[in-house]
């Protein structure tokens, strides 16, 4: 173990108080004995914090290993429920309510999609991170619990055009509100298309319109004429 040396009421490392006062705080605008003194501060102001918490942890253990040791042969998940709350294990569910968090990056507010962080400089790596944001919302909606399986729109083994007729409402839905058509609903849409860049919906009646905001057209893949 390496020396130790004083800083206010700590001992620390030697290694670790070189590498903070010579390498890490240079040049961040906080001196060492102002590291040292906050540092000093919050050890101390925690430390007996965590203690007790670590001491109601274990004590919360065990009381859940001696009810599970009492109630092996008739374990009731109702029962078990109760019991947590009643030691203060869970909490019971709190009122509704809402929450709004500012200062959040727009990746993480607005864009939505895996927030993956991948070196640029490796071609294969970042067209992965590209690709993962794109994929088929059909595909999403068939095979998670969004589209609940009753009314024999089960998943099975093979395609379940009942399902799949959920699926399509659900999604066709979800573009209303998200991607509007002038004047139209996504339902009524018989075949899209690509023209003059922005995207032109062929209604079942004949008709054809456009998105409220054309902006929203981002890409499309497969032929213009009929892109998939």
């Amino acid at each position: 173990m390496s020396d130790r040396v004083s800083r206010h009421r700590l001992r620390v490392s030697a290694d670790l108080a070189r590498f903070l006062e010579e390498e890490a705080l240079p040049g961040t605008g906080v001196d060492a004995a102002t590291f040292w003194a906050g540092f000093d501060a919050a050890a101390h102001e925690l430390a007996p914090r965590n203690r007790a918490l670590l001491a109601r942890r274990d004590a919360l253990q065990g009381r859940v290993d001696a009810w599970h040791q009492e109630h092996r042969a008739d374990f009731d998940p109702g029962a078990y429920r109760a019991f947590l709350e009643e030691i203060g294990y869970l909490a019971p569910p709190p009122a509704d309510f809402t929450i709004e968090t500012a200062n959040l990056d727009p990746e993480v507010a607005l864009q939505a999609g895996p927030q993956l962080v991948v070196p640029v400089m490796n071609a294969r790596y970042a067209l992965n991170a590209a690709n993962a944001r794109w994929g088929s919302l059909y595909d999403a909606l068939y095979g998670t619990d969004v589209i609940p399986e009753t009314d024999g729109a089960t998943k099975g083994d093979a395609y379940n055009p009942v399902r799949g007729a959920k699926v399509i409402a659900f999604a066709r839905d979800f573009l209303d509100s998200a991607v509007p058509l002038a004047g139209a609903s996504h339902q009524a849409v018989a075949a899209y298309a690509v023209q003059d860049g922005g995207l032109v919906a062929t209604l079942d009646g004949g008709g054809r319109t456009a998105l409220v905001d054309p902006g929203q057209f981002k890409g499309f893949i497969g032929a213009a004429a009929a892109p998939s």
